[in-house]
Order: C-alpha cells, then structure tokens, then sequence
C-alpha cells in the first residue's frame, strides 16, 4: 500500500487578472460579450462566463497581497502570459479584433497568417493583458463557445 495521497483530479477553472480599476475593467470585457456574474461583489472584484472557465477582475495591488507578492514595480514588459480567444474563422478574427479595439483595447499586433498555418493578432486590454485572437490547425471552437482539441 502506498503511502503517497490519491492525484487530485486536474481542472482549469479561474484566471485572475490583477486591474487598476474593476469597474472600468468590468465594462471593458461586458463590452465584449461576457457575461458578468456574481454582481454582488460591485465593484471588489468582477466575475465573468467565459464557456468553460471564469475570468475574474481583482485590484492589481490586492491581488499581489492575496498572492503574496510584492504590487510594484509593475511590469510594462512581457508578463510570460497570454490570454486567447479562439476564434472559427479568419474573418472571424478580424471582426474580434477590430470589435476589441472598438472598445478600448490597443492593437499589439494586427492579424497575419501564422507558421504554422493559423491566423492570429493581438490586442491589449486597458491594463495592457495580451489577448490573442487566432484560429489554429486542431483546435475547434463550439456551438458551446468551448474549445475542443483535435488527438
């Protein structure tokens, strides 16, 4: 008999982005067709459905406290993450992009045809979060809004 505990089962279910403003960020990713959640919390933190996982919007510095790291400098580099909406089509790239940028968000990198035989741009919501908007070889996108991968 082993002593190691049983492997929990392995999900994905929030992404936390750390904002200057909740409710400027809550009307930013509303503007964009996600449906907010939980609006008890005001403007403390905002939840939204995303079709498979939740996005939720916390203070940039209550956040870093939460996660026990230091709030400042923050970085204007980089971070090391990328969000991604993926899309069916190109056109359906375009329209997200430019429907993104209609609402606030700054253009990273207009829309291209990919290396590896995707389609992809890049926008930055109002606290510079990278979102990619691609559709890709393999992955499927749902009358769920859920991804499915191919084997």
């Amino acid at each position: 008999m082993s002593d190691r505990p049983s492997a929990p089962q392995a999900r994905f279910t929030v992404v936390t982005l750390g904002v200057a403003d909740v409710g400027r960020g809550a009307a930013f990713y509303a503007a964009l067709g996600f449906t907010r959640k939980l609006r008890v919390t005001g403007d403390n933190v905002a939840f939204f459905e995303t079709g498979g996982s939740v996005l939720a919007l916390y203070p940039w510095d209550s956040l870093a406290r939460d996660a026990a790291l230091p709030e400042a400098p923050r970085p204007a580099a980089f971070r090391g993450t990328t969000l991604a909406w993926n899309c069916r089509s190109e056109a359906e790239v375009d329209d997200v992009l430019a429907f993104a940028l209609a609402h606030g968000a700054s253009l990273l990198k207009a829309a291209h045809r990919t290396d590896y035989g995707g389609y992809s741009g890049y926008f930055a919501d109002p606290d510079g979060h990278p979102w990619e908007v691609v559709v890709a070889p393999g992955i499927e996108v749902g009358d769920d809004r859920r991804v499915h991968l191919a084997d």
